[in-house]
């Protein structure tokens, strides 16, 4: 690979817990003839599990029965799939038993040889239809040659901390899973959009397919512009070759050829208060970095 990535990004209905992946491994096995030259495939939020409920006790009780252990058989099933077509694999995001009664919605990326490399606990549950307990960690992975890639998870987009964290930790790329059945997905679509510009990152989300989700998946690229989309409900096969070097073009060049955000500070600038965050922006680390060390999830 010379620093690009061909993606298949399929808007699909959910599938629902079965405890068997016999009929996902046969629909990735056709997406995979479909689209040969395909290098990863992505499927959307929870696509593997029941939709969450709109009582809360009922929501627990779902979550409860599909969750399923990191190190179980069913995730060592979705990576012998993955080894089998010897692709990288993000199947969407499943629910994670954690320790007690903590349960955690946790997207996974599987690499060629079928071993997990990533794993993101969402960070903002949405609240309070979900009652998945919160992640601590943002989450980067590199494919060697192609660049970094951040995972971030439905509502999450719509905390501008998530980008902009994974985008400092060197994302060049975003995946954002969505399972989004709401009418608040024409907003969703502008913050897609809108933390690409921001943060000078392509980013791809991906939705359900009805009847469940509203669909609407989308491909940006660092400047904001909609490279590819499928804006209806139906299934979709999103074809998207990411190139890295068009991240490193516009954060070269700057947005419209003008905007260096990435450069904004200079030598000797204060740091400047966020009283939010008990903390603060410091010039001398607002570049974004290509060696930080891996954030551990508490």
């Amino acid at each position: 690979m010379d620093g690009k990535l061909s993606i298949i990004a399929v808007q699909a209905s959910p599938q629902n817990f079965s405890g068997s992946l016999d009929r996902f491994a046969e629909d990735l096995a056709n997406v995979v003839a479909r689209h040969p030259e395909a290098e990863m495939v992505i499927y959307p939020e929870l696509h593997l599990f029941h939709p969450l409920a709109n009582e809360s006790g009922e929501q627990h009780s779902v979550v409860s029965l599909d969750a399923v252990d990191i190190d179980g058989d069913f995730v060592r099933g979705l990576g012998d799939i993955a080894r089998l077509h010897k692709i990288w694999l993000i199947p969407g995001s499943i629910n994670e038993k954690g320790s007690a009664e903590n349960f955690y919605n946790t997207a996974l990326v599987f690499n060629p040889e079928g071993q997990i490399v990533a794993r993101y606990r969402k960070i903002f549950p949405w609240r309070p239809f979900e009652p998945h307990t919160p992640g601590s960690s943002f989450v980067v992975f590199d494919i060697p040659t192609v660049g970094k890639i951040g995972l971030n998870t439905c509502y999450d987009i719509w905390f501008p901390e998530t980008c902009r964290h994974l985008a400092w930790m060197g994302a060049e790329l975003i995946i954002n899973l969505v399972k989004t059945s709401t009418s608040d997905r024409a907003q969703e679509i502008i913050l897609t959009r809108a933390n690409a510009i921001f943060n000078q990152v392509a980013l791809l989300s991906v939705n359900s397919a009805g009847p469940e989700g509203v669909g609407c998946s989308l491909v940006v690229g660092p400047e904001g512009e909609v490279i590819t989309d499928a804006m209806h409900t139906n299934r979709a096969e999103l074809e998207y070759t990411f190139d890295s070097g068009s991240v490193e073009r516009v954060r070269k060049n700057g947005t419209a050829g003008t905007n260096k955000m990435w450069e904004q500070f200079r030598s000797g600038d204060h740091p400047i208060p966020l009283p939010l965050y008990n903390g603060s922006i410091d010039p001398s680390r607002w570049t974004p970095s290509t060696d930080l060390p891996p954030i551990k999830e508490k």
